[in-house]
């Protein structure tokens, strides 16, 4: 994909061209190699000045979508797996349809009250709650840490379970029960404690996500979940067709389930 030339006479600053235009190339995939130019190679290529170069180098890190590594300069932060917004999605089934296997491991199965879950799922505080969290991992390497609350009558079967390498919604349509087919989902950027980062092999500078949701079956509260999931081995990706219909709430008020 040749370059676009930069416009010396918009009153655009030539480090935002630029930054535009490597992004447009990055999401065309023109660097999938893992190869990205350096400052040298852009600033003779756009004839430009190392300064503008840096500059529009330093945004597209910031975005994530370049990071600079010592000894190999600037390369292409791909994700490894892309999951779309506005579905009701499994993890397990999201890394697995890539080729890749997914197994987890067990941080622990137990029966608990939560006031917080209590209240997504609209029981009562006391009210007993099944709690599985497992720390998720893609090709043995780690790439989620998962926490699930469902209300014990439900759940209460699958204490006995082998998590190592299954998905929720599919151990709880083994024993009969409903299984969530509708609900919510909010994404948030989130510095993790130091336990789950520890869990995930992240730094203290590397980015993760933050996901709630609340999984329903036909109006019926069913699932509590948040899971933390790092940053630079999984996108969020939404796709705009004709009719369809893309909205922003206000952040303090969760979307009320469908």
């Amino acid at each position: 994909m040749s370059m676009i030339p930069l416009d010396r006479t918009s009153p655009m600053p030539l480090w935002a061209q630029l930054e535009i235009d490597l992004r447009r190339r990055l999401e065309a995939g023109e660097f999938n190699d893992g190869f990205f130019p350096t400052d040298l190679d852009l600033t003779e290529a756009y004839e430009v000045s190392r300064h503008t170069v840096r500059e529009a180098v330093r945004h597209l890190n910031k975005t994530g979508l370049l990071k600079r590594e010592r000894g190999r300069g600037t390369i292409v932060n791909r994700a490894e797996f892309e999951q779309s917004l506005g579905t009701l999605y499994s993890l397990f089934q999201s890394v697995e349809s890539t080729g890749v296997e997914q197994t987890s491991e067990l941080l622990g199965l137990e029966v608990v009250s939560d006031p917080v879950a209590a209240s997504h799922l609209q029981v009562s505080e006391e009210a007993k709650l099944v709690l599985l969290e497992r720390l998720r991992l893609a090709g043995g390497a780690p790439l989620a840490v998962d926490r699930a609350w469902l209300p014990h009558d439900i759940a209460a079967e699958l204490m006995g379970v082998d998590w190592s390498h299954t998905a929720l919604y599919a151990e709880l349509a083994k024993i009969g029960a409903p299984v969530p087919n509708q609900g919510w989902e909010r994404l948030t950027p989130i510095v993790p404690s130091a336990t789950d980062r520890s869990r995930l092999g992240l730094r203290k500078t590397d980015a993760a996500f933050f996901l709630e949701r609340l999984g329903c079956r036909d109006g019926r509260r069913l699932e509590w979940r948040t899971t933390i999931i790092r940053g630079d081995r999984y996108r969020f990706v939404t796709d705009w067709s004709a009719g369809g219909q893309s909205e922003l709430r206000p952040s303090a008020v969760p979307p009320t389930p469908a």
